[in-house]
């Protein structure tokens, strides 16, 4: 049995164009989004949760990584995390012969696409997990109005 691979293409999403009014970009951003996953290592694994209703958090596994080798940087609406393995410089590993290596020593980039008004709260390093925590800040002039009828 021959299997065919399902790729989403700007035909397949016709209909949902015809049926929205200014939703162009978010139709075109899952659309990149669907066909670049196919793509993703899938390295290192993560957890995106939401911890209230502005507030949300993005966790990798990480186990040992240092903090000098994490880099993560906001660039117009792009969260990129980066990972570099440094060389162990004391030596401590270059005599240990591996009968199963199953923690990942590999250096890593993962992209996140944030929202509108979604800023970076803090990041902390522990246990081997990396938590990025996001804050969605929405001006007060563009939140639901509740408009009185005369």
């Amino acid at each position: 049995m021959v299997s065919k691979q399902f790729r989403i293409t700007s035909d397949t999403l016709n209909p949902l164009y015809r049926a929205t009014v200014g939703f162009d970009r978010l139709f075109n951003e899952f659309e990149t989004q669907m066909n670049s996953a196919t793509n993703s290592q899938g390295y290192p694994p993560y957890n995106i949760s939401k911890d209230g209703d502005d507030l949300y958090s993005i966790t990798l596994a990480i186990a040992g990584f240092k903090k000098s080798e994490i880099d993560i940087q906001l660039e117009d609406g792009n969260l990129l995390i980066t990972g570099t393995i440094k060389p162990d410089e004391s030596g401590y590993m270059d005599d240990v012969e591996f009968l199963h290596k199953g923690i990942s020593e590999r250096d890593f980039v993962r992209s996140f696409k944030l929202a509108e008004y979604v800023e970076v709260k803090s990041a902390k390093l522990e246990d081997g997990l990396l938590k990025v925590e996001l804050f969605r800040n929405v001006p007060d002039a563009l939140k639901p109005q509740s408009i009185k009828i005369t």
